[in-house]
């Protein structure tokens, strides 16, 4: 039930609650560590201090272990300090980027870390990402990550969304501006991004929102027809074996 985030959208519009959380790994993963919340506070009395805010738990690879794993790879690259603006330009010219960076989600949703990124204003966008890397049926939507700033401006009745577990209606005036990321019913499964929590996946869609006018980008899971990718081998090889455009890990940059 947790992931249906088109019911996780309406419990603030048609109930009471006002403060809602929905943990991202609402699955065996995440009801073991709901267990160990449960001894550590109910069980053990220990204060409640903790409050997850994000969900980059997974594993990170430095900057050295990057490179050496390109480098075996075969692959040509360039290493870029600025790649939040080279990602950017590249998604603001129709290509789509595969964007690999610090520690890996927990849960099954790619928030920035382990994802797939394109333009949001394109049309046949959805298409492209089906017949070039997704395969999936063609009804699925791609989901809007969008600067946190901005959520309010774009969709109606929202609320903070790190998680990208519900779904808000994309308001009348915007709808034409990010097609690619509205479905059938003119709905959007948002994820709002921090400027504290993701500081480089911000500041992507912040040059990207400079050069466009649009403060969102089409987020979609780093894989094909496989688990998210983990480590960088994982990347390299989905990369190579799709028709992605550009790969960024880290503070590299590879292009076809």
């Amino acid at each position: 039930m947790a992931y249906n985030s088109v019911a996780n959208g309406l419990i603030r519009q048609q109930t009471p609650f006002r403060e809602i959380f929905i943990q991202p790994a609402a699955g065996d993963s995440g009801t073991a560590l709901g267990v160990a919340f449960y001894i550590w506070n109910t069980l053990l009395g220990n204060l409640r201090t903790y409050v997850m805010r994000d969900a980059y738990l997974g594993p990170e690879y430095s900057d050295a272990e990057l490179e050496e794993a390109i480098r075996s790879f075969g692959a040509s690259y360039q290493r870029a300090d600025d790649v939040e603006e080279r990602a950017a330009e590249l998604i603001a010219s129709v290509k789509i980027v595969g964007w690999f960076q610090g520690r890996m989600e927990f849960g099954p949703r790619a928030l920035g870390n382990r994802s797939i990124l394109a333009d949001p204003r394109q049309p046949e966008m959805k298409d492209l990402l089906n017949l070039r890397i997704k395969h999936r049926e063609s009804f699925r939507p791609f989901a809007p990550a969008v600067l946190e700033e901005y959520v309010q401006e774009y969709f109606e009745d929202s609320y903070p969304s790190p998680f990208m577990l519900m779904v808000f209606k994309v308001r009348p005036g915007r709808s034409a501006n990010i097609p690619a990321t509205r479905h059938v019913d003119n709905t959007g499964r948002v994820q709002s991004v921090s400027r504290s929590v993701n500081p480089r996946f911000w500041n992507l869609i912040e040059s990207f929102r400079r050069r466009t006018g649009i403060p969102l980008v089409l987020n979609t899971s780093f894989n094909e027809n496989e688990p998210i990718v983990c480590s960088p081998q994982d990347a390299l090889h989905c990369f190579a074996t799709t028709k992605m455009d550009a790969l960024v890990l880290g503070n590299f940059l590879i292009t076809k």
